[in-house]
């Protein structure tokens, strides 16, 4: 397999693995692109080489920033923006757990206290819905903990022990 098709592959991959993580295909590919290149791109080179429009690129680029996984990068005497991914894997996966966290587990968990907190009265289907729902949320609520946990692996020596086991 020739590099420039490896690349391809790559890309293509990163891009339907990025509905996975919550972006869509195009943001996932951009970021696949920035990860594998050498240097920091252009708006102009991310359009070309993925073939879209200038819309999509700057609002896709604009969202992996917020993600904060890529950065823009200024050279002198340019005056286009060129923009670098965040290479570090470990770092890149600690973001995108938190602000998968921040943006899916948080505001369910928000709706299971809410529903969970309902007057359960004297009925017994309000009182096995409040049961059901409270236990569903002390469990996401746990998950949500013990990633947060997780994801202060820098400051967790046990954390990092953990992550070496693992590799």
């Amino acid at each position: 397999m020739e590099l420039e098709q490896a690349k391809r592959r790559f890309i293509d991959s990163w891009g339907a693995l990025g509905s996975q993580w919550g972006i869509n295909r195009t943001m996932a590919q951009i970021h696949a692109l920035l990860m594998i290149s050498k240097d920091s791109l252009s708006m102009e080179e991310i359009m070309e080489d993925l073939s879209i429009s200038r819309g999509n690129a700057s609002m896709n680029l604009r969202g992996l920033m917020d993600w904060g996984i890529v950065f823009k990068e200024y050279k002198p005497g340019e005056r286009r923006e060129f923009f670098v991914a965040e290479k570090d894997l470990d770092e890149l996966a600690v973001k995108i757990a938190r602000e998968r966290s921040k943006r899916e587990i948080k505001p369910a968990l928000k709706v299971l206290k809410d529903v969970s907190s309902i007057d359960a009265g004297s009925s017994s289907d309000k009182k096995y819905f409040t049961e059901q729902t409270g236990k569903l949320y002390d469990f996401v609520s746990k998950a949500d903990n013990m990633l947060e946990k997780a994801t202060e692996y820098k400051d967790n020596w046990l954390a990092q022990l953990v992550l070496k086991i693992m590799r």
